[in-house]
């Protein structure tokens, strides 16, 4: 066989490999979703799903709001309308929406108006924000499920996503960073254990 041939024979088979690994590309791109959903402060709801099988990051940042591009120092005075949120990407293959959504009832208390804990504004207030429209039906029938187990009515909002900003770069992987922290070990830690998710 001459030079010419075995170099097109080659040609072809690392073009077939291409291919192949393209298509397992756009396969597993399509297994991808995204959820925004606020559940008091943002580091807690972070350092939760950071553990959670099949979520493949979690990005804390701002939504809900009027004002462009916010702070945190605007956002926690409570007068830009936003909410501390995650951005949460999953792999729809290994865990569902409804799932991730279990989790997210179980991280913080739905019923609570404006506050979680010791964390009080309109800026901790409990919301989805679906980027999907297909996700509503499951957010609503997950929301079901949930109430039937709380003797107090779910006040958490659900509305498409306008807007994502993330938030600072210290914000990001905060337990990760700080686990010594005193917030860190004083109200998430304690969420993880509760959760079984601290190991």
């Amino acid at each position: 066989m001459s030079i010419t041939r075995r170099i097109s024979i080659l040609f072809l088979i690392v073009a077939v490999c291409l291919s192949m690994n393209a298509q397992t590309t756009n396969d597993e791109n399509k297994n991808i979703e995204h959820i925004v959903l606020g559940g008091g402060c943002f580091w807690c709801v972070e350092a939760m799903y950071e553990r959670v099988d099949g979520v493949l990051g979690s990005v804390s940042g701002y939504a809900g709001g009027d004002t462009k591009y916010p702070s945190y120092d605007e956002v926690v005075q409570g007068t830009t309308g936003h909410i501390e949120v995650v951005r949460i990407s999953f792999d729809s293959s290994i865990i569902s929406l409804s799932e991730v959504l279990d989790w997210f009832w179980r991280v913080h208390d739905p019923t609570s108006v404006d506050r979680q804990g010791a964390d009080v504004g309109v800026q901790y207030r409990s919301a989805i924000f679906y980027e999907a429209e297909q996700q509503r039906e499951i957010i609503d029938q997950s929301r079901e499920v949930a109430q039937g187990a709380l003797s107090k009515p779910i006040v958490t909002q659900i509305q498409p996503l306008d807007v994502f900003y993330k938030a600072e770069e210290y914000h990001q992987d905060y337990y990760h960073k700080h686990p010594y922290a005193g917030y860190c070990q004083l109200v998430i830690r304690p969420k993880l254990e509760k959760l079984s998710l601290d190991g």
